[in-house]
């Protein structure tokens, strides 16, 4: 990945760097770095410190907090992919004896299993993981305090227990596992387990008074896969791009959509702001843009990574203070700047290389009942489904191979499209999940469930 600033035009470079100045000014930040990646490489960085010529680069280490999560996640969907174990599967397959293994892998994941958000007291960000030695110390005597699968509450001794999961299955410790499997593939060398210089302190803002107090520097031990990692906004902009667009080397494209898919049941609170969670990722809706990733905090750092895989921009922004500028609302202001003011230029459009006749004959116009869809052949291989005006329900569709093909989102997700022919091979009708769309509105040929009035349309006596 290369970094150039000249690739924004100067007017959307002084934008951004408006809006991370007066984040850092009016969040009293003591330092705050950013930067914006966009075509699959990082555009912009930016910086705003309070010591003069002490202004930190793309390459200063700071604590990321929770955004260790969505690395967590990487290495379990790793373990799925590769056969070792099913999301489905319950925790106790794999990991037995932690008293809550009826939880499965995938609850986990999209924190649905029904764990409490913390360890027991003290609290684990402000003290040593020595303190909790054993996952019985993480998890404490009442670990679960909802009926897995029910609702979405946060938990980090969730991700506690993926991070033993991993180390159980690959019979090596969690971070060992992550540098060789995510890191160094990925090519994140300024992102460790533990802080190497340049790093950036922790401080905590007094509240009433522009003065700082030093946070202190814990190692969270059993916590580590919850919110350990240091890491950079160079590094972070490499790993955005690895969340858009996937690498074989570590996670197929296929799988880290899945990733960024809701997977967790929305709280009515949730529904209101407009999130929700997926595998390792948060999603949000805002200001009419689907944006995922994860923010993360601990005592003297926040941090937050967020993508459009839409308008193909991310923001990373990182700050070292407890608490102060929402880095959130920072990191969508980012991306909505880019996107506003220098659109994506979309890719030429382009014929598809080969034309089957009869995937040809299933394009065009169908009625299910007397709403009108288009069916549409792209060149990417898939037939689109949507309605010819206005709202509804809409899906892309893949093929079988067997002349079938099969939903990949909304209302007909894995539902089977079957399209079925007369004797002469000539096609009747379409089959989508026992729904038959026709050619005509109720077309009287084919078999509309209910039949037909013989006596066919007709105006008001």
């Amino acid at each position: 990945m290369t970094t150039s600033q000249e690739e924004l035009l100067p007017g959307t470079r002084r934008a951004l760097l408006h809006r991370i100045a007066v984040a850092q000014a009016e969040g009293r930040a003591p330092s705050l770095v950013a930067a914006v990646v966009r075509d699959g490489r990082a555009v912009w960085h930016g910086t705003r410190s309070s010591v003069d010529g002490h202004e930190p680069d793309e390459n200063v280490q700071y604590r990321i907090g929770s955004i260790t999560k969505t690395f967590t996640a990487v290495l379990v969907l790793r373990l799925r992919d590769e056969g070792v174990l099913d999301l489905n599967d319950p925790l106790e397959k794999h990991l037995p004896g932690t008293g809550v293994g009826g939880a499965t892998i995938v609850e986990l994941l999209a924190h649905t299993a029904g764990l409490a958000a913390e360890s027991p007291a003290p609290w684990w960000e402000r003290t040593p993981g020595s303190l909790r030695p054993e996952l019985s110390d993480v998890l404490g005597e009442q670990p679960l305090l909802h009926t897995p699968g029910r609702r979405h509450h946060y938990s980090n001794p969730g991700y506690t227990l993926l991070g033993a999961l991993v180390e159980a299955v690959r019979g090596a410790p969690w971070e060992d596992v992550l540098r060789g499997e995510v890191l160094e593939p990925l090519g994140l060398h300024r992102t460790s387990i533990h802080p190497r210089a340049p790093h950036a302190g922790g401080w905590a803002v007094h509240p009433w008074a522009d003065a700082l107090l030093p946070e202190p520097l814990e190692d969270l031990g059993r916590m580590a896969p919850a919110g350990q990692l240091w890491s950079t906004t160079g590094d972070l902009a490499r790993f955005a791009v690895f969340l858009s667009e996937g690498d074989d080397r570590v996670l197929s494209a296929e799988s880290v959509r899945e990733m960024r898919t809701p997977g967790a049941p929305a709280e009515t609170a949730d529904v209101a702001d407009g999130s929700t969670y997926g595998l390792g990722l948060q999603v949000q809706y805002r200001s009419g843009r689907i944006l995922v990733g994860h923010s993360g905090s601990l005592p003297g750092f926040l941090a937050n990574l967020t993508l459009s895989v839409e308008d193909d921009v991310a923001a990373v922004v990182l700050a070292n203070c407890t608490s102060g500028p929402l880095l959130g609302a920072v990191g969508a202001d980012l991306i909505r700047i880019v996107a506003e003011a220098e659109p994506r230029i979309p890719e030429p459009w382009r014929p598809l290389r080969d034309v089957d006749p009869m995937v040809l004959a299933l394009a065009g116009p169908w009625y299910w009942g007397t709403h009108a869809f288009v069916l549409r052949m792209s060149a990417d291989g898939l037939l689109a489904l949507g309605p010819l005006a206005g709202g509804g329900r809409r899906a892309r569709f893949r093929a079988n191979g067997d002349g079938t093909w099969t939903g990949l989102e909304g209302y007909y997700a894995g539902e089977l499209l079957r399209p079925v022919r007369r004797s002469d091979g000539s096609v009747s009708h379409l089959d989508l999940g026992s729904f038959v769309f026709t050619r005509q509105p109720y077309d009287t040929e084919a078999p509309v469930p209910g039949g037909v009035d013989p006596e066919g349309w007709r105006g008001i006596d």
